[in-house]
């Protein structure tokens, strides 16, 4: 099943649930746009999630969801919340969701984990998820070691639910790329950073269209939580610090509160500019609507003249 049959939604696209980026409100004006928004819950509880929820269903009568962060203290209130609040679609990350599915599942949410293994895939599968977000190295922020062509073409292999690519997504060649691996539908979140509707600083957009296509790195990898961001001052001195042996303590001193100055005080010099490599290929702001059917238009243009290959 096609990923907007299956969700309702125009594209079969979800927005990805990027932490002090995916507000209520730019929920709201993803779903408008005709993709799937989420809020995110990474750095916020309960409360005030709750609050973002009622304000994307001031905004949009069109379908949206939330991403619980697993690793959010507050988790079970918040998934809690979710359950009470009926939410149609829930994603997931950073771990396995098992606790909360059941409780999900009686309130009729969909729910859809991001896994960034087949092992995982087929562990959600029989908790029963609905589908999968298989989310390749390639994405901004928390990441994992294999890329999305290798595993996202492994997870469909292992499971029968729909498959959802994510990572290293931002034109139409790679939306046809990921249909071909199988995916039902992509999730993408760096394209839409550049988008006029977005809520981050405009220094970090503007750090996004300088880019080139080496300017991201990964930290974090000693501390088996690797994240990608863009190269600046601060990633410079966390990676020479990381391979010296420094500590977790002296580590997270340079990423402590480092996404809030980039999202909100516009620091991208020692904020986390989290993006994916697809970072090189943004190259202008643009209206969400707009983005998203260049995406879907550049897709079918490429399907059309894939059909005039020969192999």
């Amino acid at each position: 099943m096609k990923l907007n049959e299956m969700l309702h939604i125009k594209y079969p696209i979800i927005q990805g649930g990027m932490a002090n980026i995916a507000t209520g409100t730019f929920a709201a004006q993803v779903s408008n746009a005709g993709a799937l928004g989420l809020i995110a819950s990474g750095g916020l509880n309960a409360e005030a999630i709750e609050k973002e929820i009622a304000a994307c269903r001031k905004l949009t009568d069109k379908p949206f969801g939330v991403n619980l962060m697993l690793m959010n203290p507050d988790a079970d209130n918040i998934a809690q919340l979710l359950a009470d609040e009926k939410i149609e679609i829930i994603t997931t990350g950073a771990g396995t969701p098992s606790k909360y599915m059941g409780m999900w599942k009686d309130a009729g949410s969909k729910i859809i984990p991001v896994v960034a293994s087949s092992a995982l895939a087929r562990k959600v599968e029989q908790l029963g998820a609905d589908a999968v977000i298989a989310e390749g190295g390639e994405s901004g922020g928390h990441v994992g070691d294999m890329t999305t062509m290798t595993l996202v073409p492994q997870v469909i292999d292992k499971v029968k639910i729909p498959v959802i690519a994510a990572g290293g997504i931002a034109s139409g060649r790679q939306f046809v790329a990921a249909m071909a691996l199988g995916a039902a539908g992509i999730q993408v979140g760096t394209c839409l950073l550049v988008s006029e509707e977005c809520p981050i600083h405009e220094n970090y957009k503007q750090a996004l269209i300088k880019a080139r296509d080496n300017s991201t790195t990964v930290t974090g990898r000693s501390l088996d939580a690797p994240v990608r961001i863009l190269k600046n001052d601060m990633a410079r001195e966390y990676i020479k610090v990381e391979r010296n042996g420094g500590t977790r303590e002296e580590l997270e001193q340079f990423t402590l509160g480092g996404l809030r100055r980039a999202v909100f005080d516009g620091d991208v010099q020692h904020g986390s500019v989290m993006a994916g490599q697809v970072c090189g290929q943004l190259k202008e702001i643009r209206p969400l609507a707009e983005i998203l059917d260049t995406l879907y238009e550049e897709a079918k243009q490429e399907l059309a003249r894939l059909k005039t290959v020969e192999l």
